[in-house]
């Protein structure tokens, strides 16, 4: 896919955009409707970054998800609803412009193929942590939400801990899975965030198996108590 030399950014307090992730999003202000109608009438990409912590002013983290717009809806009122699926990690560069809405230039992230030999052995710890960490913890993962991310439990009304355990056994690809695994489960937006960061899919699997080891562990010293 072409990339233009630079893309509109949404800046959200806690949410960053994975990629292949499905977002829904409600635009209503002002700058951002103007955003969204420059990028229908162009390439249809979005950028969207999570604010940068501990900041007084808007500013963006600097590596981000760009999307394409899949579907939007004007609303008689002027705000729109639109589903924006995620297709790579950005970093962004120096801004463009701030007004009527903020554009950054960015390059896009390459993460390198995950290596066939160490990641099976980190999927596999991994999911066994995941499996317990669902067991022992009282989480509740909504269903539009798997359905908007794996598109693996149509029509579901609940999802058990088989379901979802089956759902994520069901990601063949180990990239899509980690960035699943810390949307899901990793309830800290700045963990999420520093998985966003990560390109490589062992690190994301490893940083994710130190912190599922310290919950499960957590969980099951509280049951034990």
């Amino acid at each position: 896919m072409e990339f233009p030399d630079h893309v509109g950014v949404m800046i959200l307090g806690e949410c960053m955009l994975f990629p292949e992730a499905v977002l829904p999003l409600f635009i209503f202000e002002p700058r951002y409707r103007a955003m969204l109608a420059d990028s229908l009438e162009t390439h249809r990409l979005f950028g969207l970054a999570m604010q940068k912590p501990g900041s007084n002013r808007e500013s963006p983290c600097e590596v981000a998800g760009i999307g394409l717009v899949r579907a939007s809806q004007l609303n008689e009122n002027g705000t729109s609803n639109l589903v924006l699926q995620g297709i790579a990690r950005i970093r962004l560069g120096k801004v463009v412009q701030l007004k009527p809405y903020r554009a950054h230039a960015f390059e896009v992230i390459e993460c390198p193929p995950a290596d066939p030999e160490t990641t099976p052995q980190l999927i596999d710890r991994l999911m066994d942590l995941v499996d317990a960490r669902l067991h022992h913890g009282a989480i509740k993962i909504p269903v539009a939400m798997m359905n908007l991310i794996s598109g693996l439990c149509p029509g579901r009304e609940s999802l058990t801990v088989a379901d979802c355990l089956n759902a994520l056994r069901q990601v063949n690809n180990p990239s899509r899975l980690a960035d699943l695994i810390a949307l899901l489960l990793l309830p800290q937006a700045v963990h999420r965030q520093l998985i966003l960061e990560t390109a490589s899919v062992e690190a994301r699997l490893s940083i994710l198996i130190q912190w599922m080891t310290g919950e499960v562990a957590r969980l099951q010293k509280k049951s034990a108590s």
